[in-house]
């Protein structure tokens, strides 16, 4: 039973997924920024709320996804989850290239924050997590499940800085969500305790200080 929950934790919460989260929760419960003058993430309206989440998932999860099937298929990587150490270089670089694709359209596309900052910061934080994360991929296996939840706690707690108003309860949920994740990953025995606990708290101070210095 515990180790069905544990597979179920852990593709509910892919790290693929976890941006997404992030932008969801920041977008549909009502907030209101400190800095009045930077557009907030929940008065967009609804059908362009729905685009930019759509376009997010696509570059965030779906083509990510989709390429790893791909390198599945042509047996450059053995597992969909990527368990092999050896095998993770090129996948990590597939998702360090989508982000940097997603950064560059909204930067591009919408220059000068005229979009809220989540949507520059979060696929900025993305790309320099997993290039922080290849590099340390050469000594240990480092958890990319708890490098999702890291920059999906870091993400929210940047943002409730920047508001004077947001349910606070967001917070410990998302640090709830973090320690099933690295529960999970430790009882299916698919990481040792440094990876995980490495790979949530890098990823969780890359994407705060991202945030951050974006402002």
């Amino acid at each position: 039973m515990k180790g069905k929950l544990s597979h179920l934790i852990s593709w509910v919460f892919l790290p693929l997924f976890m941006p997404t989260y992030g932008l969801l929760l920041t977008m549909y419960i009502p907030s209101i920024p400190k800095d009045l003058t930077q557009p907030s993430l929940y008065f967009i309206q609804p059908d362009i709320k729905l685009r930019l989440i759509l376009l997010f998932f696509l570059f965030s999860a779906v083509a990510p996804g989709l390429s790893f099937l791909a390198l599945h298929q042509k047996k450059v990587i053995s597992t969909i989850d990527i368990e092999n150490q050896r095998e993770r270089n090129i996948p990590l670089l597939v998702m360090m290239a989508y982000s940097l694709v997603l950064f560059l359209l909204f930067y591009v596309k919408a220059p000068k924050s005229a979009l809220p900052i989540a949507f520059y910061a979060l696929p900025l934080s993305g790309f320099f997590v997993t290039t922080v994360f290849m590099g340390i991929n050469r000594w240990i296996k480092i958890s990319l499940h708890a490098g999702g939840a890291g920059i999906l706690v870091g993400s929210l707690f940047a943002f409730f800085l920047q508001q004077q108003a947001f349910a606070f309860w967001i917070l410990p949920t998302a640090i709830i969500v973090s320690g099933l994740t690295i529960a999970a990953r430790l009882y299916l025995n698919k990481h040792r305790p440094v990876e995980v606990y490495t790979g949530w708290t890098l990823a969780l101070i890359i994407t705060f200080v991202t945030h951050y210095f974006y402002v």
